[in-house]
């Protein structure tokens, strides 16, 4: 039973999806310590990212349980569902919130501070769909918060090298946001919801994807540029830019037509082959 209902947790915060941005943390990591930082740091870094990431997924479970329940898409959720009651995912967000602080304070003065600014996105984000458009690029923002605070855990300090792989990570989510809210543009205008599909229409959102998706590639260039990585790494934003060529080739709309679940596959799997990706060639870039 104990096992059953943690199961029930994991998927409630879709705890398999860590793999989209905890690479990114991962290799700011590797990045900012010109190497490995040692396990100390390391473990800390990733009980932080897993804390925060898992509090703001719960926390998003409850503030949208709603408009979950009147989408036939989502209405499946735990809590729509009643398979999880929102006390549950409260308390899921409960001890991922004190998992982060304690990280926090395990690494550095620097991460206690920032605190604030990070709670206050994991919140504000799951408001955003209902007053802007910009809701992708708040949402890339929050998940950059795993990426900018792994490097200032190292670190103790901010610096233009932060705010660049931080933005890299903020287009890369962003843009596959923007892909996975295509299948909810009719729910989203009876709604009354904001998203750039729903706004603007399937075809700019999927350019609009691609504009960010090509300003993550670009910034993960300035990223190497700045901190002199190696060929390793190089060669893997080839392969990462080459992945998003076909991510964007799977969403042309014949294609999706015959297939509808080619936006979730292009959205979710594409981008955790892209986070392995990541990390994978950053990780050979300093061990070789």
């Amino acid at each position: 039973m104990a096992f059953k209902k943690l199961k029930l947790y994991g998927e409630l915060v879709m705890f398999s999806h860590t793999l989209f941005s905890l690479p990114f943390a991962l290799s700011a990591m590797l990045i900012a310590a010109g190497g490995f930082p040692g396990w100390h740091k390391t473990i800390w870094i990733i009980l932080a990212f897993t804390g925060g990431r898992n509090a703001a997924n719960a926390l998003n479970r409850v503030i949208d349980r709603d408009i979950d329940a009147r989408n036939p898409r989502t209405a499946g959720r735990h809590i729509p569902s009643g398979r999880l009651r929102r006390r549950d995912a409260l308390l899921i967000a409960a001890i991922g919130t004190v998992l982060l602080i304690v990280s926090a304070f395990m690494l550095n003065p620097l991460c206690v501070m920032l605190l604030p600014v990070a709670v206050i996105f994991f919140v504000f984000y799951s408001y955003t769909k209902r007053f802007t458009w910009l809701c992708h690029i708040v949402l890339g923002a929050a998940c950059a918060a795993a990426s900018f605070g792994a490097w200032i855990a190292v670190t103790g300090k901010i610096e233009f090298s932060t705010f660049v792989i931080a933005a890299a990570n903020a287009a890369w989510v962003a843009g596959f946001d923007v892909i996975y809210a295509i299948q909810d543009i009719e729910f989203d205008r009876s709604e009354g919801l904001y998203s750039i599909p729903a706004h603007f229409g399937a075809v700019f959102a999927r350019f609009a994807a691609g504009i960010m998706h090509i300003g993550a590639v670009l910034f993960l260039i300035l990223t190497a540029n700045l901190n002199e990585l190696g060929s390793f790494f190089h060669a893997g934003i080839i392969i990462i830019a080459i992945l998003f060529v076909f991510e964007h080739i799977l969403i042309i709309p014949q294609k999706v037509k015959k297939n509808s679940g080619l936006i979730n596959f292009a959205a979710y799997n594409m981008n955790q082959i892209i986070g392995i990706t990541l990390i994978g060639f950053t990780a050979l870039d300093f061990i070789l």
